[in-house]
Parts: structure tokens; C-alpha cells; sequence
């Protein structure tokens, strides 16, 4: 057994709600939130929503003793809000852009737990997600995920993220824990949470995580973990309208340690379980989508009909004025060109739902096999011990 003294690795984050000119009390809060890592001294703090490059300036001129180095994750128009402040050097980043990021006419997060418009969305992004961490983890000691998934612990995405990558939930995990009750991160004692968004659960949910996996290399557990709890001390306000979290890990390195996904039967079922429920989900939302451009393409030919009207009303005598023909004509194009934007947009969205369907297809069938492997290993042969034998004379890797 190892005897050396495990490092630890203390993980703040935070989903800051910084929206400029929207968010309530901006500047005053992110103050607060400097005041906040400076004084706590965290490895790696991963802080969200921080939409404003201004603000993640000022945070970096804040903490810059206690967090020298630092990474904002430029993006699209308005950017990715992604921040990542720590105490050690980082040697590299990456951005990756999720292929599906929801409805331009339906800008806000969907909390419905009865009408959730963005469900397909959101399990394209845990399947895109745990594609990510499978492909670039493979050699790390550690990995540390943390942040605000939009995901209750037992939604199908959150479920599909574990079960495929090993990562594992350190409010799950840990031996001590301080904060809200079952370990919520959105709480109706939040002076910003807006209590439509808890319904039906009126006392919180918890939708923010910090997952961790270790390897052959380094043992890794999660020795406390701690929640903000809405209102802060001496101040009249919260830091956001989510609540932080803050995990020690401690961190062993040992030749001995096993903590790779488990390749038993048992795990392979879970997973094949966990991939025919997403991909049932996939298919109804693919059928939607389809249907949404059906109505997308309705519109577009409704509208280049309608135009045919004061094109040929122009030829005509009639009461009509030039004015309101040329107003008629403008609707008509408007009602085309949006017609046009959306069957684009659909067209693009089943694209992707198509591919990863078709991805999903290949790892249910690649875990089928290691089933069957599984259990042909574990058969006895007719002397009574296990037949061992390979399904085929190679492992192919894909």
C-alpha cells in the first residue's frame, strides 16, 4: 500500500450570472466574488456566465497574486462565458462548441420538467460532452469537470455523462459536507432565484456539479465539499443567483490504484441501458425537428404564393394603393426569408441528430459485443473452469 501523503487540489466554481445590464448588481458582485478567491486561495477556480470580457479583466487584475494564470474562452458573438483562474501554470486550452445550442427564438434556459423544449439539445450536448472528456483524458493523471450542467442527477443526460466517462459526483462521493440541503445550487433563499424557476421544487434543485475521475497513476477522492448558502455575511446580497461549490480532493499517486470504468458485464449492461433510453430520446426529437421543418417549408411556399398577390394586383385596376401593395409585398417577403432562415436551421439541427444517432448505433453495438464477451468469459467450460476464449483472434481499435 502507498504511505506517501496524498496532495489536494481545492476546486471552486461558480455560474457568476453576469449578464450585463440585465443581471442584478453586476459590479458589486463580482467584487464580492474577487474578494471571495482571493481570500480562499483555491487551486482552480471555473467560473460561468462571466459574458462580459470586461468583467473577467477585472477579475484577472483582482486576483492577480493569487491566481496568476488565466484562460477566457473567446466564442461566437457574445462568447462562451467560460472562465478558468488557477494557481498553476496551464499549459494549453481548448474550446469546443456544442453542434446543438437551442432555438434563436426561444433564448432562455427551459427548466419545464413537463414541456422541456431543449431535452434533444441537451442529450446531444451530454453525448458531445462525454465524447470530449473519453478523447482527450486518455492520458491525464486526473480530471476535474465542474460547472453548471442545467442537469438534475437523475436526468438521462447527467446518468449517460457518468456512465460512460467514470466520472463521479463529489457531493456523492465526499466524506464531509457543508451547504444547502441535498446539495442544491439553486435555493428559494437566493435573494436572485426566481421561484417559477423551482416549480415543483419548491425547496431547490441541484443542477451545478464538480465530477472528478483518477487513473492507474493517481487515486483520487473527494475529502470535503461545501455549497455557498444565498445570503453572505456582512453583505446584502448573494454572489449569484446559483450557489458555489468548493471540493477538496485529495490526490494520491500509486502504481496500485484502480479506478478505470469497470469493463464487467454489469457496467456494459448499465451503459447499453443508458444508450437505448438516449437514443429513444434522439429519435422522437428527430421526428420533431422534421416535423418543425415540414412547417418551416409550409410557411416558405405560403408566403412566396401570398407574394404572387400584389405582384398581380400591381397589373390590375383595383382599390389598393401602390403603399399598401408595397406593404403587402414586404410582409410576403419577410414571412419567405424567415420561412427560408428556418427550414435552413432545421435542415442543419437534423443533420446532427442524424449523426449522432448513428454514433450512438455504433457504441451500442460495440457494447453488445463486450457483452457477449463478457459473458462468454465468465461461462465454464466443460471442466468446470472459465472459457476464456476471444470472440475473434484480434482487437480491432477503432
Amino acid at each position: 500500500m502507498p504511505t506517501a501523503r496524498p496532495d489536494t487540489l481545492r476546486v471552486f466554481s461558480l455560474n457568476c450570472w453576469g449578464i450585463r445590464f440585465f443581471s442584478q448588481l453586476c459590479t458589486q458582485r463580482y467584487e464580492m466574488i474577487g474578494e471571495l478567491l482571493g481570500r480562499e486561495q483555491h487551486d482552480i477556480a471555473l467560473l460561468q456566465e462571466v459574458w462580459s470580457e470586461r468583467d473577467f479583466l477585472f477579475l484577472k487584475r483582482k486576483l492577480s497574486s493569487s491566481h496568476p494564470y488565466t484562460h477566457y474562452f473567446k466564442s461566437g458573438v457574445i462568447g462562451s462565458g467560460l472562465a478558468v483562474f488557477s494557481k498553476h501554470r496551464i499549459q494549453d486550452a481548448l474550446l469546443y462548441q456544442y453542434s446543438l445550442n437551442g432555438y434563436p427564438y426561444m433564448l432562455h434556459a427551459e427548466y419545464s420538467r413537463a414541456q422541456d423544449e431543449y431535452l434533444t439539445h441537451r442529450i446531444v450536448q451530454s453525448w458531445e460532452l462525454l465524447q470530449f472528456v473519453r478523447h482527450t483524458s486518455c492520458g491525464a493523471d486526473l480530471v476535474v469537470l465542474g460547472g453548471d450542467l442545467n442537469m438534475h442527477p437523475q436526468d438521462l443526460g447527467n446518468r449517460l455523462l457518468r456512465s460512460h466517462t467514470g466520472l463521479r459526483d463529489c457531493y456523492t462521493e465526499t466524506d464531509t459536507f457543508d451547504g444547502c440541503e441535498d446539495g442544491h445550487t439553486l435555493i428559494a433563499d437566493n435573494h436572485f432565484t426566481k421561484k417559477q424557476d423551482l416549480v415543483p421544487f419548491e425547496k431547490g434543485i441541484r443542477i451545478d456539479y464538480i465530477l472528478m475521475k483518477g487513473s492507474q497513476r493517481v487515486s483520487m477522492k473527494c475529502e470535503s465539499l461545501s455549497t455557498t448558502k444565498g445570503p453572505v455575511a456582512d453583505e446584502p446580497f448573494p454572489y449569484s443567483d446559483h450557489e458555489a461549490l468548493t471540493a477538496e480532493l485529495s490526490l494520491l499517486r500509486s502504481e496500485d490504484s484502480r479506478q478505470h470504468g469497470s469493463s464487467d458485464a454489469l457496467a456494459v449492461s448499465e451503459q447499453m441501458d443508458v444508450v437505448a433510453e438516449v437514443r429513444a430520446v434522439v429519435k422522437e426529437g428527430l421526428c420533431q425537428t422534421e416535423a418543425l421543418r415540414d412547417k418551416a417549408m409550409r410557411l416558405m411556399f405560403g408566403a412566396l404564393l401570398s407574394l404572387l398577390l400584389p405582384l398581380a394586383m400591381a397589373f390590375l385596376p383595383c382599390f389598393c394603393s401602390f403603399s399598401m401593395l408595397g406593404l403587402l409585398g414586404a410582409v410576403c417577403m419577410s414571412l419567405l426569408l424567415s420561412g427560408a432562415l428556418l427550414y435552413l436551421l432545421f435542415t442543419a439541427h437534423i443533420k446532427v441528430l442524424k449523426e449522432t444517432e448513428d454514433q450512438m448505433m455504433l457504441t451500442s453495438n460495440d457494447l453488445q459485443t463486450k457483452l457477449t464477451g463478457c459473458r462468454l468469459s465468465a461461462s465454464p467450460s466443460s471442466d468446470g473452469s472459465p472459457d476464456l476464449q476471444p470472440l475473434s483472434p484480434f482487437k480491432r481499435e477503432e
